[in-house]
């Protein structure tokens, strides 16, 4: 079955324009994982050189936080919806 990943506008050349992807349920990690290996280049712009999700990148499993989950490791089953949110600043 498949996950359904929404890809914010800044990132959406790196999936050749799409606004959204499907891809195999399993974790957070994984889901992003198979995205970089769909879309080479999300790695390095959704992790730090520790591996970890940059601060300014928000994820999120059917509109909950990942943060206030289980990060990475929270699970993502099918028909499941992963957001990818970039942090905004301004003033």
């Amino acid at each position: 079955m498949a996950v359904k990943v929404r890809i914010p506008t800044p990132l959406r050349p790196l999936a050749g324009g799409a606004s959204e992807v499907t891809l195999q349920p399993g974790t957070v990690g994984e889901v992003l994982a198979s995205l970089e290996t769909d879309f080479p280049g999300f790695h390095d712009r959704l992790h730090d050189e520790r591996g970890e999700i940059r601060r300014f990148v928000n994820i999120y499993v059917n509109g909950e936080d990942i943060r206030f989950l289980e990060g990475q490791s929270t699970p993502v089953a099918d028909r499941d919806e992963v957001s990818i949110v970039p942090a905004v600043a301004g003033g």
